[in-house]
């Protein structure tokens, strides 16, 4: 496990008062302004986004259709495209939660919230090796990860926003909640962090290219899927502890789901962990499917380089 080169992160609010930076600033300002909202107009306004996206975002829509299609093969047409439209619209909700995450005391939130699997944390910490949460790509990302910082003490491992400026204002407002936000490539850090005894809240499900990886199935589909989950469990002897987080349908509110530790993990075979991985994040994303971010092309890297593109307008 080779540690990548870490970008230099400026979250000094005063290096970004250049007039460049004044259109960064006015989306930021209307993200604090809709986090000031009511929670069910946030959610109304989040449908509305979503709808937008779904008429004129046109290669996220074929993005989301692919992946739908190759998940969810039993499903009807009809039950397919409605399938994609509420994703959109999940999705929008989500953009509304990144102002609540960041701009909002996730405490007013907590008579709407309600974790289940408490204990199973409770144990693995009592182990005294850290925890890697086992987290995915829900609609609820940041939202999700602010609530759970009011239950448990939680580090956060995270891709770097390419907007120096917005990345400022993610990181400073992730930062109050959890204990670090590191950098997605910073595994010393994070065996650190481990090393500590700490929780670190930890996303594999994405394709990040076909270096380290082996193609385990994914909703069946082949994906590629890495494997550096099983060295760091292998080199710190943390558990890791599946878990969620998703919006109720019917009325405001959040469910927090922890689970036991993943058992005989790692087990010496990257094929066997990295399915293991993938179905257990499966199975949480089955709970909720429009909830998810099925608008990332997780099939993007193939078994084989001369595999065709699956998200080509000729492979449709």
């Amino acid at each position: 496990m080779k540690t990548a080169k870490q970008r230099t992160r400026d979250t000094r609010y005063t290096s970004y008062l250049h007039p460049r930076w004044w259109p960064t600033w006015i989306g930021v300002a209307a993200m604090w302004l809709g986090a000031q909202l009511p929670l069910k107009l946030q959610w109304w306004l989040g449908k509305r986004i979503g709808d937008i996206a779904y008429r004129f975002a046109g290669h996220r829509k074929q993005i989301t259709d692919v992946n739908i299609r190759l998940c969810f093969p039993e499903l009807s047409e009809t039950e397919k495209q409605t399938l994609v439209k509420a994703s959109f619209r999940a999705n929008g909700i989500g953009v509304m939660e990144i102002g609540l995450a960041w701009f909002r005391s996730p405490t007013s939130f907590m008579p709407i919230t309600e974790v289940h699997g408490l204990e199973h944390v409770d144990a693995a910490l009592a182990r005294g090796k850290g925890i890697l949460l086992l987290g995915g790509h829900y609609s609820t990302l940041d939202l999700g990860g602010a609530l759970v910082t009011e239950y448990i003490e939680a580090d956060v491992m995270q891709r770097d926003h390419n907007n120096p400026l917005m990345n400022a204002v993610m990181t400073r407002a992730r930062e109050r909640r959890y204990g670090a936000a590191l950098d997605s490539r910073n595994l010393r850090g994070l065996l650190k962090q481990l090393k500590n005894n700490r929780i670190v809240w930890y996303a594999t499900d994405q394709d990040y290219g076909r270096k380290g990886i082996v193609f385990a199935p994914f909703f069946g589909v082949p994906a590629g899927s890495i494997t550096a989950t099983s060295r760091i469990a292998d080199r710190s002897g943390c558990a890791v502890v599946p878990f969620s987080h998703f919006r109720r349908e019917h009325a405001p509110g959040y469910d927090i789901y922890f689970h036991p530790p993943l058992e005989n993990f790692p087990s010496g075979d990257d094929m066997a962990d990295a399915t293991l991985v993938n179905k257990t994040i499966e199975n949480e994303i089955r709970k909720h499917p429009d909830q998810y971010l099925w608008m990332h092309r997780r099939f993007k890297t193939r078994p084989s380089r001369e595999d065709p593109n699956l998200y080509s307008k000729d492979a449709n």
